[in-house]
């Protein structure tokens, strides 16, 4: 299911992104380290204004708004103004706390109060940043819509984008057609905000597990919380290190191995949206001069990590990606894989590349 939030940032801001990697550290130790910002809308409402100083801030915010106009959207297909007035609304919703009760046309109202989440002073920080430096939405009120899910993400972790979610309906399929994989081993590489494992996490059986891993310790504290707040953690364990790292323990027992890696080629990334370039982690993004690194490197250790019979399914940027890892998976791994497909996303790009260990 895509959410309302997750679609228009796909649709209009489009998706050229990618995941990073996973060295073992206790979990705890991460948290207090790096303990990830709670998301907006989940903050107590200690703050509070009139009705009379939110009018003004509702006004300043719409006019910079409308100062936006097509700008964005000529110069590097960023957002525009329909968006950001949406955008403008949500964050009204997730910064009152009755933000239904609140009127910005009634005058009958102006000396009311109203409770926040922030103060006003970060209210216009906040818009502020939006606009000016062009700072991604989800960072702002640090959230993310994806699937069902409200995941937490701040800078340093990459936004789930939606047609990520296929991947985790590939392994809903791959699930139901063999028991076997439902209880078994699953490793989420290079996790991000840990949407993928959650994901999995939930379609498993109980005997099901999962570990997810990434290189970036801010990585490894928002997915941690991220796996906490939906009460996961006896079903997903999230390790530190770089890709297969923390897995050397369980080398040919995975049951199934997903992953969202970096897969923009270098040069490519200074003329992505201001958003992505300027603030989403480059660890996530850049897959080197062809944007094929990580998902060679990936491809290679699913022969040694997986049993025979488990599953592999891998996002790309697309139609030549796709085919070059495809052409590589039956080629140059020596018969290791069989049933090796191409899966479009629901745009129709030839995202997604699945298929099952030789047995």
């Amino acid at each position: 299911m895509i959410s309302p939030r997750g679609c228009l940032f796909s649709i209009l801001q489009p998706v050229l992104l990618r995941s990073n990697p996973g060295r073992l550290v206790s979990r705890s130790a991460v948290l207090s380290s790096n303990r990830p910002r709670i998301p907006l809308h989940l903050r107590p409402p200690n703050f509070s204004a009139t009705v009379a100083d939110l009018k003004k801030w509702h006004i300043w915010a719409k006019n910079l708004v409308s100062s936006v106009g097509s700008t964005f959207l000529d110069l590097d297909n960023g957002p525009d103004s329909t968006l950001l007035q949406r955008e403008l609304t949500w964050l009204i919703q997730d910064a009152f706390e009755n933000p239904n009760k609140v009127s910005f046309q009634n005058s009958n109202d102006d000396d009311s109060v109203v409770s926040l989440r922030v103060c006003l002073d970060d209210l216009y920080k906040m818009w502020k940043q939006r606009i000016e430096e062009r700072r991604p939405f989800q960072y702002v009120v640090g959230c993310e819509h994806w699937r069902d899910l409200v995941l937490s993400v701040e800078e340093g972790v990459l936004i789930p984008r939606p047609e990520t979610e296929m991947i985790v309906d590939l392994v809903n399929d791959a699930v139901n057609e063999n028991e076997e994989l439902r209880d078994g081993l699953w490793a989420d590489l290079g996790t991000g905000s840990g949407a993928l494992a959650i994901g999995i996490g939930r379609i498993l059986g109980d005997p099901g597990k999962v570990i997810a891993t990434d290189l970036s310790p801010v990585a490894v504290s928002v997915a941690s919380y991220n796996v906490q707040r939906y009460n996961l953690q006896d079903k997903i364990a999230v390790k530190q290190g770089s890709w297969f790292e923390p897995l050397k323990n369980v080398e040919g027992g995975l049951a199934g191995l997903v992953s969202n890696p970096p897969y923009i080629p270098s040069d490519h990334i200074g003329g992505l949206q201001a958003e992505v370039a300027k603030h989403e982690p480059r660890l996530a993004l850049d897959g080197g001069a062809n944007g094929m690194n990580d998902l060679l490197h990936l491809c290679h250790g699913a022969v040694f990590m997986l049993k025979p019979g488990g599953f592999v399914a891998l996002e790309t940027n697309g139609e030549i990606q796709s085919k070059f890892l495809v052409d590589h998976m039956d080629t140059e791994t020596k018969g290791s894989f069989h049933d090796v497909k191409i899966i479009s996303d629901f745009a129709g790009i030839q995202r997604f590349v699945t298929g099952y260990k030789a047995r």
